[in-house]
């Protein structure tokens, strides 16, 4: 009996898995997005930002953003965002900008560490003097700006578990946006 098909077959099957395992261990992705480059992981390590483009500029006084940092009750910290002018959208990720709405990155000590859809994070293992550094990005992950500052905030992690807040005072809670 011939041999030679189900050799094949187990060759492709073999060949494209280990394809994938190539790709995925040097950060290529299926939707043609290199996450190997630019300020993603491992490879960009000190890399502070990721270049999608140019920022885009909002109005002087149309959004603004503060943070706190609380210890948590159990271990680590909980980061919270308090919006004005934006909200997150999750479900728009990827797609063109729509003025109010995109996502957050966060930065611990000037490496990407994250991506955030909405108001709160956990931290574990967080060391005093650690800075820690939210952008606000459009749905299209271009940064914002107002009036040529980037929609920032900034942190450092105090030597005690004290809550520490950074940033506009006083903002209303943020919020998902609603989905239309």
């Amino acid at each position: 009996m011939d041999r030679s098909i189900p050799m094949l077959l187990i060759g492709l099957i073999f060949g494209g898995g280990l394809g994938f395992v190539v790709a995925a261990a040097n950060g290529i992705t299926l939707d043609g997005h290199d996450h190997g480059a630019s300020g993603h992981g491992a490879a960009a390590a000190g890399a502070k930002t990721h270049d999608h483009g140019a920022p885009i500029d909002l109005p002087a006084g149309s959004a603004t953003a503060s943070a706190r940092l609380e210890p948590d009750s159990v271990s680590g910290w909980n980061l919270f965002l308090q919006l004005q002018g934006f909200c997150f959208a999750p479900d728009h990720a990827g797609l063109t900008h729509r003025t109010g709405e995109g996502h957050a990155h966060l930065y611990l000590n000037g490496t990407k560490i994250a991506r955030l859809y909405g108001p709160a994070r956990h931290l574990d293992a967080l060391e005093p003097g650690d800075r820690l550094r939210v952008e606000l990005n459009a749905n299209n992950h271009r940064p914002l700006t107002v009036s040529g500052r980037p929609l920032a905030v900034e942190l450092t992690v105090p030597d005690r578990p004290v809550a520490i807040r950074a940033g506009a005072e006083g903002l209303p809670d943020s919020a998902i946006c609603a989905v239309p």
